[in-house]
């Protein structure tokens, strides 16, 4: 199926267009094709985050969609094979979580009444929920990706990988069971490793309360403790004081009772200390209050822990900036409440603490069924609630389930990342991030202070962790394959090994301990992801050769909030495994227009330098009026150019790939433009900075549609000699650019470039020329690169926008002609560049003289020095007011002296090169007013006479008269004309036009 006629008669919708494309694209396998063409060629390889096909795709899997296929595009066409896998995560709390709400589960009982084989299945039926929502959004986004071929978390090989990894790290004693107190979510039932707690913070209001310890020798006398978990109380076990802190005794008045509490907070215990009612009795250093003892509050674990608990013990890490400056101790929950705990042998180090709460965080036995509000009530009627009050502050909350986080003690797996913290640090710093900052402050900071990874989850929908264990953990086996498990447990032909398939295999002991079995956990999600580069190929069971070859990666790109997610799992898991990073480059990003237009907006957008995004829909429609509706209007004018060559000469335009170097100025200028641009995108592409391109592709679109069409109407008309106009249509169509921006723009180039293969003659070095996609990326000619007329354009081209600025202020149509325009510049090179373009100057500005001169006091210029105060504030400080009161009256002279010597004393302060800022400007004589108007740049200045018409005496009400003068045997063809549009040309001029020979005492050749 040939590809559509371009018809330009017709308005260009831009997704009616796409979808044209993607038909295409089809029609001839595009992608696979792609693929196929650069077979041989040296690999690119990129990893893809896999989401959760249980969502639908929002604008950041967009943006992050949208970036990594236009590096592996790029990667394409400069000469890479890049094959490229969708993947999906498919296990984990994003399932259970809605099956869970599905069913109504709210802990284990639920599931195993249930039975995991059932729950399980409910779990594999939804995975791939949205999975043909995903594939139809990618593919509408321009993305080339491989949906046949891709990869899931719950394929046995992805899983079997994962049990490799694992038992690698097993092996080299990384791995370790502990009882640690970690982010636990109520909602989903499982603790979280501590990165994921760091997922969703939220600032909300929690109870914050003052509550009274009597002491066991003074029962007179309390020590007060605050905290913001009332639930935790009915396991407290101890109180914990600074050493250093000075803690004083107070007798309150009112209440006739004693109480303890920090010097520094006596804030928390009344609203105005110095109005209150107390005595001071003693002070103490916290150090001096060890030991102490204190009544507990509640009776459930007196009678276990009487003879170690219910002390007062120290530790630095409690603060003075709120609360008492004792803190309640419940170790069960709370990471320094259980460390401080086990240092006081206030609990044994393998020893569970008081934790009587259920899966879904709700109290079981011996603890009443209380809630905050059932406690401090209970609290208060013991007379033991002193301040009852609120404090907003941050508080994480589950990632997936959105309910708060309770930190609880909890035996889990952990996989050490201490002992390779030097290494994770030295690993990225390889790494080049985009942006840079991104990796060196927000990824560095976090990996400086990594801490020891939980992988395992109280859950059933996951790879399980493949170790069997004896009844008391003293034998573990850790099995890396599945033939290893067939071997070990004489069990043949195992194909899935999910827990409901693999859960009732035992292993015999060889150690005569009877059988051992597989521990219930299974592995946090983010370690199979974190396995995503080797799991994906089935590494090291399949594909070694290749994934050795081809390892580390050369380019991963995902959302900020994977510093602390998948960058952060993919780096601890593959320096453990082979010493390195398994990335050497990453970016880092915070359909009305067609996807091209939304393509081009994202990656522009601030979210590629690492910054958030606020997606605008005018800033998409900006896309398209700026950029996209001007690059096709250009591409239009060729056409038509090209066919009005062929209607008057009978010349069929081809593009020339080896013509010879123009010599028009313009088109010199527009080929020099189109190689900076291939170069830029070479430079800035190899360093990942994709965001740096649009602003460089927007200039050279208004440089060709503006400045480059614009001034060269004439010459595409035919005015000169044929051979040039040919030169000029072919410069107009600018085919080396749209190659340039393919991966960019994947719609529109192909839409422009099918229409344009008329135009192209066949090239034998080109495979297989049906797509754009299939062509290399251009390379830059360095006989195109001309400096000086590039430099002389953009010199004329600040002359022509300074003095067409001068024109709107003054409501001065360009088709009002002007008599003088003044350009001054004291450099000598300057003046001669754009002397050398007087011509273009003149016709577009529509001015009849033009004065070029670097003379100073003929053309009146003048100097001052303005300055960014808030910048030099910081330097001068107090002698800020001075200077700005003073510099409006520094002399021009002056000024024009701190340019060259760089020094200027502004009442009596002196200041240096970089202070100020000198700007150039016209004084203009008072006898001049109203007839000039200056405009500079801070370089060039302009000086436009805007008064022509009224120095000449002539009012807008004037009657203009019209003459035509023919040589001898011409001008019959265009007196028809006038004749035959008399009255159209009448109500133009308002007269009509008469022939020179007519005219009345006014001589006969004016």
């Amino acid at each position: 199926m040939p590809f559509p006629k371009h018809d330009i008669s017709q308005s260009f919708n831009f997704p009616k267009e796409e979808e044209k494309v993607l038909a295409y694209w089809r029609e001839i396998d595009a992608f696979r094709t792609s693929v196929k063409l650069s077979e041989g060629k040296p690999e690119y390889v990129f990893f893809d985050g896999p989401p959760f096909a249980t969502g639908l795709p929002h604008y950041g899997h967009l943006l992050a969609g949208t970036i990594k296929d236009i590096v592996t595009r790029y990667a394409h066409v400069t000469g890479h094979h890049v094959p490229r896998r969708f993947g999906w995560d498919t296990h984990g709390l994003p399932v259970e979580h809605e099956i869970d709400k599905k069913l109504g589960i709210t802990g284990k009982e639920d599931v195993m009444k249930l039975g995991i084989d059932n729950y399980n299945a409910e779990c594999r039926a939804i995975v791939m929920r949205y999975s043909s929502e995903w594939r139809a959004t990618v593919e509408r986004m321009g993305r080339w990706i491989d949906f046949d071929n891709d990869y899931k978390t719950l394929n046995p090989t992805f899983m079997e990988s994962v049990w490799w990894a694992f038992a690698e790290l097993w092996k080299k004693g990384m791995v370790y069971r502990g009882t640690r107190v970690m982010p636990y979510s109520a909602g989903c039932t499982t603790p979280l490793s501590n990165f994921e707690a760091g997922l969703d913070y939220r600032d909300v209001n929690d109870p914050a309360i003052t509550i009274a310890f009597p002491l066991v020798d003074d029962p007179t006398t309390s020590l007060l403790a605050w905290t913001t978990t009332p639930w935790t109380l009915p396991s407290n076990l101890a109180l914990c004081v600074h050493p250093e802190f000075t803690y004083i005794k107070i007798h309150d008045e009112e209440k006739d009772t004693n109480y303890i509490l920090c010097e520094k907070l006596l804030g928390t215990l009344y609203k105005d200390p110095k109005k209150a009612k107390f005595k001071k009795v003693a002070s103490y250093k916290g150090a001096d209050m060890k030991g102490w003892r204190y009544v507990p509050l509640f009776d459930y674990f007196t009678e276990q822990y009487a003879d170690r608990a219910f002390v007062v013990i120290t530790d630095t890490y409690v603060t003075d900036q709120d609360g008492t400056g004792i803190v309640q101790q419940a170790p069960a929950f709370g990471e320094d409440d259980h460390r401080i705990a086990r240092e006081y042998g206030v609990v044994a180090a393998d020893e569970m603490p008081p934790c009587p709460l259920d899966d879904a965080g709700k109290f079981v036995k011996p603890v009443t069924d209380y809630e905050d509000k059932e406690i401090m009530k209970h609290l208060k009627a013991k007379g033991r609630l002193v301040v009852q009050s609120t404090i907003n502050h941050s508080y994480p909350y589950c990632w997936r389930s959105g309910t708060p986080l309770i930190y609880r003690a909890i035996p889990s797996w952990f996989v050490k990342v201490e002992p390779i913290k030097d290494q994770l640090v030295a690993n990225n710093k390889k790494t080049l991030w985009v942006p840079q900052s991104v990796g060196d402050n927000r990824f560095g900071n976090w990996l400086a202070n990594a801490r020891d990874w939980n992988i395992s989850r109280n859950r059933y929908w996951g790879t399980p962790l493949p170790l069997w264990v004896s009844d008391d953990f003293e034998e573990v086996v850790a099995v890396s394959s599945v033939k290893e498990l067939e071997q070990l447990t004489g069990v043949a032909d195992i194909t899935d090994i999910h827990r409901d398939k693999i859960d009732h295999l035992t292993i015999p002991s060889q150690k005569g301990r009877g059988v051992l079995k597989r521990v219930e956990e299974v592995f946090d999600c983010w370690f199979e992801s974190g396995s995503m580069p080797y799991a994906q190929v089935h590494y090291p069971f399949e594909n070694n050769e290749f994934f050795e070859k081809n390892f580390p990666g050369d380019f991963v790109c995902e959302g900020m909030d994977q510093t602390r997610g998948w960058f952060y799992t993919l780096l601890v898991l593959s320096t453990h495994l082979f010493g390195c990073a398994p990335w050497k480059n990453l970016i880092v990003h915070g359909l009305k227009y067609g996807a091209d237009a939304v393509r081009m907006f994202l990656v522009n957008s601030p979210i590629v330098r690492g910054e958030n995004l606020r997606f605008r829909e005018e800033g998409v429609h900006d896309v398209v009026s700026r950029v996209m509706l001007p690059w096709v209007n250009a591409f239009r004018f060729f056409l038509g150019q090209a066919s009005l060559l062929q209607k008057t000469t009978g010349i069929e335009f081809k593009y020339n790939p080896h013509a010879p170097l123009s010599n028009n100025v313009m088109d010199r200028w527009v080929l020099a433009r189109c190689q900076s641009l291939i170069l830029l995108f070479r430079e800035e592409m190899a360093a990942y900075r994709l965001h740096s391109i649009l602003p460089r592709l927007l200039d050279l679109v208004d440089e060709l549609t503006n400045w480059y069409i614009r001034f060269n109407r004439r010459r595409l008309k035919g005015e000169d000699s044929t051979e040039d106009t040919i030169h000029c249509v072919e410069h107009s169509c600018s085919r080396p650019c749209s190659r340039c921006v393919s991966s960019y723009t994947p719609f529109l180039t192909e839409n422009l470039y099918q229409t344009l293969r008329e135009y192209i003659p066949e090239d034998p070095s080109v495979p297989d020329p049906r797509s754009i996609h299939f062509l290399s990326f251009p390379e830059v000619k360095e006989e195109y690169f001309d400096a000086e007329i590039e430099r002389q354009v953009q010199r004329m081209k600040a002359v022509i926008e300074l003095t067409r600025n001068i024109r709107e202020k003054h409501n001065l149509s360009l088709k009002t002609p002007l008599k003088e325009l003044l350009v001054f510049h004291p450099d000598p090179q300057y003046i001669g560049d754009v002397t050398s373009l007087q011509r273009y100057i003149a016709s577009e500005l529509n001015v009849r003289d033009i004065i070029f001169t670097s003379d100073e006091s003929m053309s009146g210029v003048r100097y001052r020095a303005v300055a960014d105060w808030g910048v030099l504030g910081r330097k001068l400080r107090k002698d800020l007011a001075r200077v700005k009161n003073a510099l409006p009256n520094v002399s021009s002279d002056a000024v024009k002296a701190y340019v060259d010597s760089g020094k200027l004393t502004v009442d009596g302060i002196e200041l240096v090169a970089g202070d100020l800022t000198v700007q150039r400007y016209l004084e203009l004589p008072p006898a001049s007013e109203g007839q000039y108007s200056t405009h500079t740049d801070n370089d060039v200045v302009v000086r436009l006479d805007v008064q022509l018409r009224k120095k000449a005496g002539l009012q807008a009400t004037d009657d203009v008269e019209v003459y035509y003068k023919f040589e001898d045997g011409s001008g019959t063809e265009l007196l028809d004309a006038l004749k035959e549009h008399a009255e159209f040309v009448l109500k133009t001029l308002r007269s009509a036009p008469t022939d020179i020979q007519e005219r009345k005492g006014r001589g006969s050749d004016r």
